[in-house]
């Protein structure tokens, strides 16, 4: 279930510059930053500047464009941070029952070390 977006949630505060991030890269389609509360030796949000509320909407709404800046955007980041050699994971929340807990659309990249089971449960 896709909802509206709201432009006043913390990563649209974030993109107008009115709430400070830990900038790692930024280009005409995304800003990365580093996430306040690091699950891993390096972990980093990529956020297109578009407003979309979840992965499904922006494959649903984004321009061709968009998702092939924003694509290229989070294979750079990992390459700039050097997390290639020993991999790395790309993680995006849909939805309540994910976890999901600002409704812009993110993917969390995450590497720097061992990342131990996907689900812990």
């Amino acid at each position: 279930m896709m909802t509206d977006y709201d432009p006043n949630n913390i990563f649209a505060k974030i993109l107008r510059g009115e709430i400070p991030c830990k900038k790692v890269f930024e280009n005409e389609w995304v800003l990365a930053f580093h996430d306040i509360g690091p699950k891993a030796p390096v972990h980093v949000l990529v956020i297109p500047k578009g407003a979309y509320v979840s992965y499904a909407d922006f494959s649903a709404k984004a321009s061709s464009d968009e998702i092939v800046g924003f694509t290229r955007a989070v294979g750079h980041v990992a390459q700039m941070l050097g997390l290639e050699e020993n991999g790395y994971r790309l993680i995006s929340n849909v939805g309540p029952h994910s976890g999901q807990e600002v409704p812009h659309f993110h993917v969390h990249l995450l590497g720097g070390g061992p990342l131990g089971a996907l689900i812990g449960r």
